[in-house]
């Protein structure tokens, strides 16, 4: 691999006798398609240049493998996505070149914490304002250029002291210039042009004193130009046109003489050729800004408010009143409970409620409710009886359900009147047919379904009369229950009398029978 163009081996870090790859170098090659994350197998590379291809896609996480990486440049390709973040993980990485890319969103503040010599952030499409970091950068060049920053240009730029060239051109910046400019002794290039400035030049940028390149054009700039930034021991060039300067220093114009060059076309000055009309001069010099109260002369107050989105929490406090809803039907369960007390009296709002079921098992109280069969006529209570009776081991709610229990009194009549001559052995079979009664509660809510609800009144009478047969008949109901669970005791019978039969009847069968004999 080592003899491939553009890439370069050297002797390992943790092993002398073993080269490894240590830098690539593609620039200019023409190369497209996606970096791949296998590229992050070469652990020991510290130098990756990749420029002007045709890569395209995103940057690998998984290059924050290469922990010594020093040089990273993908500019002038394809990329996209979010500010690789990737490059935050490197400790010593000291140049970052993504420019020419199509890299947006927001600008991480902790780039400006890592200790770079040279950022080139120029010509994607990054939104976010600089942030007050930069104060902290160890940068010497840093380039912010065609984007779309907005905002305004932090005051803490004044603490970077190794800063050489710094370019803010052609973005969305805006407010008064921060007074702290004059603090950058050491910048040869400041470009702030194409943006949205407003207000007049501070003094203190008189002390800029290795300035050489200056350019302020392009912006909403007003007032008079002083005398001391056009003599600047070390300027070269001086662009201030396309803004609204009413006045200038006779230093600041343009002489055959001079090695420097002046710019201040499209102006306001008077006498001046190359300038804006009074019309459009006046606007805007009629309404000077005083950058005293502009929004920028305010330290890091913007940033603070994003702090304040806590207030979501309460929409959460919406919530608890659904959970406060249920609460209605927790009061329903007191109404059972004051039933017990008086059964008879509260019988009828207990019936509400699931104690209606448990009636039809111990029909024999109804039958002293037995008139209500003219209540019979509601239907929907019985549909409501049947399918609990399930529920028919709480004898003790029985009361209660008289009331909507109509229907089963109107089968629990039978019992009730036979129950008075007999009651001890009425009550003895209930204990062990408390399964059986089930199957006739099932059977008796379909006569109620079938019969409208008026007939049912009508033959509600009816069967108190014949409820004398339905006791004698009553008996063979268990009888006959038992029989489908205990389907075994017919079968032996047969089984008995056969046999015989079979021994009579047949003689060629025998041989099969004989283990029966």
């Amino acid at each position: 691999m080592c003899a491939y163009n553009g890439v370069f081996c050297a002797q390992a870090l943790d092993d002398n006798n073993i080269s490894t790859v240590a830098g690539v170098d593609l620039n200019h090659a023409d190369i497209a398609g996606h970096l791949p994350a296998e590229l992050a197998m070469l652990t020991d590379v510290s130098l990756i240049h990749l420029n002007s291809n045709r890569f395209c896609g995103i940057v690998p996480k998984t290059l924050s493998k290469m922990t010594i990486m020093y040089e990273f440049d993908i500019s002038n390709n394809r990329f996209v996505g979010p500010f690789p973040e990737v490059v935050l993980t490197w400790p010593s990485v000291r140049y970052i070149d993504i420019r020419f890319n199509d890299f947006e969103g927001q600008l991480p503040p902790e780039i400006f914490e890592k200790p770079l010599d040279a950022l080139f952030l120029n010509n994607n499409r990054f939104t976010s304002t600089i942030p007050d970091s930069i104060g902290t950068s160890t940068v010497s060049v840093v380039v912010f250029a065609n984007n779309k920053f907005e905002g305004c240009i932090p005051r803490s730029i004044g603490k970077m002291k190794n800063l050489n060239q710094i370019l803010f051109l052609n973005n969305n910046l805006g407010g008064c210039f921060p007074p702290e400019l004059g603090m950058l002794k050491e910048v040869t290039v400041f470009d702030v042009s194409s943006n949205n400035f407003v207000g007049s030049l501070p003094d203190t940028i008189v002390g800029m004193e290795s300035i050489e390149f200056l350019d302020i054009s392009g912006n909403k700039l007003t007032g008079m130009m002083p005398e001391a930034v056009c003599k600047l021991p070390k300027l070269e060039n001086f662009t201030f046109s396309h803004n609204y300067f009413q006045d200038e220093a006779d230093a600041c114009r343009a002489a055959p003489g001079k090695n420097i060059v002046f710019d201040g076309a499209g102006n306001c000055l008077a006498d001046q050729p190359q300038q804006k009309s009074a019309e459009e001069c006046q606007p805007v010099v009629s309404n000077p800004v005083d950058c005293s109260k502009d929004k920028c002369s305010k330290v890091s107050s913007p940033p603070k408010p994003p702090v304040f989105p806590p207030p979501p929490p309460v929409p959460v406090a919406s919530p608890p009143p659904p959970v406060y809803s249920p609460p209605p039907p927790v009061y329903s369960p007191p109404t059972p409970v004051y039933s017990p007390p008086p059964p008879p009296v509260l019988s009828a709002p207990p019936p509400v409620y699931s104690p209606p079921p448990p009636p039809p098992v111990l029909s024999p109280p109804p039958a002293v409710y037995s008139p209500p069969p003219v209540y019979s006529p509601p239907p929907q209570p019985p549909v409501l009886s049947p399918p609990l009776p399930v529920y028919s081991p709480p004898p003790v709610y029985s009361p209660p359900p008289p009331v909507y229990s109509p229907p089963t009194p109107v089968y629990s009549p039978p019992p009730p009147v036979y129950s008075p001559p007999p009651p001890p052995p009425v009550l003895s079979p209930p204990p062990p047919v408390y399964s059986p009664p089930p199957p006739p509660p099932v059977l008796s809510p379909p006569p109620p379904v079938y019969s409208p609800q008026p007939p049912p009144p009508v033959l509600s009478p009816p069967p108190p009369v014949h409820s004398q047969p339905p006791p004698v008949v009553s008996p063979p109901p268990p009888v006959l229950s038992p029989p489908p669970p205990v389907h075994s005791p017919p079968p032996p019978k047969p089984d008995i009398t056969l046999p015989p039969n079979l021994g009579f009847e047949y003689s060629s069968p025998p041989p099969p029978m004989f283990p029966g004999y």
